[in-house]
């Protein structure tokens, strides 16, 4: 399944580019190749400083800082125009956040090499899919470092397509910025939540409780609270928001309302579905009351939900 995946997304973009375009010029190509640059080399971190460290959150960390990153070029390169610096900005507006909301987790470290990994990847690691050793390597190598590169770069399209525009920022841009603003601000709401959730609980059972001695709602173990009462992962459907409102940017840039520059975003959106249902299954294994709260609370898009504080 997920050779297919990484397959189909491989032909997706190149498939894209000839049947719905537009073309890219001398100057977009000339930004590619220096986007792909630092990719590769990202890539190339990614997976030595992973492997011989046995630490793969080495993309986590870098995930949050590659996307600005790559619009600044887009920006620079394509003459700091202001649909451009816009983009940028808000992708910095956005990387910060992610920074911060990382880094308070201990995920960062003086030795750049460590730091708190991902609990997920240990998870994963133990199963016995990835036993013997080798096939984890290939997992790392094309998933983890490769795969997960070029996403965050594909995600940054809407840049890259727009630096040919020549038409102003017009209503839809701002209409495309303030979607991105207003799903940041959701976005860190909802980390607040989880944080001051997660907080709490550990304080609790630091004390000498056992979980099920907590009152709620910290004796189900997971966060059911203001945002996370209506969406079990109002973080990750904000993320997706995110980047599909940087795809309306494209659309301003006069590129067409669907345009090749779009595979990001929905590759994003495959990561996520996959990426929820993994910690899910993990969850679930935790804390026995999670089943109720996967029936009567939508995945993603916040509904009105009957779940109890």
């Amino acid at each position: 399944m997920l050779a297919a995946i990484i397959g189909l997304s491989v032909l997706a973009c190149p498939v894209m580019y000839f049947l719905v375009g537009p073309a890219l010029d001398g100057v977009q190509l000339g930004t590619l190749r220096v986007l792909l640059i630092v990719c590769g080399c990202s890539t190339l971190y990614c997976f030595a400083v992973g492997e011989l460290t046995r630490n793969n959150s080495q993309m986590d960390k870098l995930w949050s800082l590659l996307p600005e990153a790559y619009m600044w070029i887009c920006a620079v390169r394509g003459g700091m125009s202001p649909r451009l610096v816009v983009m940028a900005a808000l992708a910095t507006l956005w990387g910060a956040r992610l920074t911060f909301n990382f880094a308070r987790k201990g995920a960062y470290s003086l030795k750049f090499w460590s730091g708190e990994e991902d609990y997920r990847w240990k998870v994963l690691r133990e199963k016995k899919e990835f036993r013997p050793r080798w096939k984890w390597l290939l997992f790392d190598l094309l998933f983890i470092s490769v795969y997960q590169n070029l996403l965050v770069l594909a995600t940054t399209l809407p840049a890259l397509i727009s630096m040919r525009s020549e038409k102003p920022l017009g209503a839809l841009d701002w209409v495309a910025a303030v979607l991105t603003l207003g799903f940041i601000a959701l976005e860190t709401v909802a980390d607040e939540q989880q944080w001051a959730f997660q907080t709490k609980k550990k304080q609790l059972l630091a004390s000498g409780k056992q979980l099920n001695e907590l009152p709620l709602p910290y004796m189900r173990g997971f966060n059911t609270t203001g945002l996370w009462a209506h969406s079990r992962h109002p973080n990750y459907f904000s993320e997706q928001c995110i980047w599909v409102s940087m795809y309306v940017f494209s659309i301003a840039a006069g590129s067409g309302v669907f345009n090749w520059s779009f595979i990001g975003a929905l590759l994003l959106i495959v990561l996520f579905i996959g990426s929820s249902s993994f910690g899910e299954e993990i969850s679930s294994g935790k804390y026995p009351l999670y089943a109720e709260y996967k029936k009567k609370v939508s995945r993603f898009v916040p509904w009105l939900s009957t779940m109890e504080k």
